[in-house]
């Protein structure tokens, strides 16, 4: 597919690919020069606010992940629950 560039740098990506990729007015993209050739890749982007938010969840995830037992076989998993699974 062919493509121009018109005033103030703008090109327009044709319609196809913006169907199939399900690009939208607004959208972002990273845009990259390697060996002569232009790349975009869609990105998104979140305020800082909600990032530290996302930051705060995981870090008191990976606390609770740190207390968690790990067990080394289902066995031992349900014989910490007090459930023999020769009963069951």
């Amino acid at each position: 597919m062919l493509a121009e560039i018109r005033g103030r740098s703008q090109i327009t990506i044709p319609a196809e690919i913006i169907k199939k990729l399900g690009i939208s007015e607004g959208d972002k993209f990273e845009i990259t020069e390697k060996d002569g050739g232009i790349f975009l890749c869609p990105v998104v982007v979140y305020p800082k606010e909600k990032m530290a938010k996302i930051a705060k969840i995981i870090k008191e995830t990976e606390a609770d992940v740190s207390r968690q037992t790990a067990f080394d076989s289902v066995e031992d998993l349900f014989a910490d629950m007090g459930i023999n699974i020769d009963d069951v």
